[in-house]
């Protein structure tokens, strides 16, 4: 164990033994996601930097998780490789180690996958202070629980990940981004047709752009594949539009930009869903899974509840400015069944409960 690990370890055990909570940070980019929460003395990530293994022709990379996740980013680019979810980055401060605890993905979600899938094996320090190490750096190395992928999305709550090895994969041959004028039921309809065709699919978002209602849709794959998915499919050919759907990643498009003082709410659904009663029209993602959603603070509720009617769940992302960092509940309040799962795991990685307290659930 180095020094670096090993200071950290050492700070984790005397905070559990005083019960004093602990704030995990690393560049602060995701600092707004999940439950307000200023509890604890933080705990940087900052000394644990580096590319600990890469290689290429493995596509396998294992990285700390102090890392900016620039630098990562940038050594795959070198190699033809990447991270093929498309991690969001909110500003120049993301950490590997940030990544995986939001456990969040870009525009490829729904035909890459998410980041949990590409989590091969991790080491994380948990909340006595004993540094373990779970998984590997390829598949077949799981055996019984898969515990490295309870780290992504656990924001903190279960262990300070201090080290992860990931599975990349080579950068497409070929991209295209075709534009549709269509209305939102007609990009829905027609997105779930395509998704029973064999085409190269790899991202879609639907805007209404100040009463412009376009559907973008990005093709990735062999050459060959792409320029016949664009003759067959029509649509006027987007150029220059690397940059676009990057700000689409970071929520850095002007329609975020306008949302002002309310909230931005998250809806994961069923591809399927139909089009919701919502505020106003959403930003449609993930061929119809990911709907971002602008919204008054009373109007909450009825987001989650139209959420639950197709199967889904609502998340308040962004808090708006006008009193909203207040407020608890972010996420979708679980099932008495799954709170328990939830709280043991919590007992059995933390018992004094001193990691990111109340940062996931307040009573976790």
């Amino acid at each position: 164990m180095d020094a670096a690990l090993s200071d950290i370890a050492e700070r984790i055990r005397a905070a559990a033994a005083a019960r004093q909570p602990l704030r995990i940070a690393g560049g602060g980019s995701k600092a707004f996601y999940g439950e307000p929460t200023t509890a604890g003395e933080p705990l940087f990530t900052a000394p644990l930097q580096g590319i600990v293994s890469y290689e290429p022709s493995e596509l396998v990379v294992t990285v700390r998780a102090g890392t900016p996740l620039a630098q990562l980013e940038a050594l795959l680019a070198e190699q033809g490789q990447c991270l093929p979810f498309e991690p969001p980055h909110f500003g120049g401060g993301a950490t590997v180690g940030g990544m995986v605890a939001a456990g969040l993905s870009g525009p490829a979600r729904a035909s890459a996958g998410s980041l949990r899938d590409y989590v091969l094996g991790a080491t994380v320090v948990n909340g006595r202070g004993e540094v373990l190490v779970f998984g590997g750096q390829v598949m077949k190395n799981v055996a019984g629980y898969d515990v490295s992928r309870l780290m992504p999305g656990a924001l903190g709550t279960l262990g300070l990940i201090a080290q992860v090895s990931l599975k990349v994969l080579p950068v497409a041959p070929a991209e295209a981004t075709l534009r549709f004028e269509m209305s939102q039921a007609q990009a829905l309809e027609q997105l779930h047709a395509w998704g029973g065709q064999p085409l190269p699919l790899n991202a879609s978002a639907w805007v209404d752009d100040k009463g412009t209602e376009c559907l973008y849709l990005r093709l990735r794959g062999a050459v060959a594949a792409v320029d016949a998915a664009c003759q067959r499919l029509g649509g006027e050919r987007q150029a220059d539009v690397a940059s676009d759907w990057s700000a689409s990643r970071d929520l850095a498009l002007p329609w975020f930009a306008e949302r002002g003082e309310r909230d931005l709410w998250r809806l994961s659904l069923p591809q399927t869903a139909p089009v919701l009663a919502l505020p106003e029209a959403p930003y449609v993602e993930w061929h119809g899974a990911q709907r971002w959603v602008r919204a008054a603070s009373a109007e909450g509720e009825a987001l989650r509840r139209a959420a639950r009617a197709v199967g889904g769940n609502a998340t308040l992302f962004i808090a708006g400015t006008a009193g909203g960092a207040e407020r608890g509940g972010r996420f979708e309040p679980l099932p008495a069944p799954l709170l328990r799962i939830h709280q043991a795991l919590k007992r059995e990685f933390d018992p004094a409960g001193i990691l990111n307290p109340g940062r996931l659930y307040p009573d976790l």
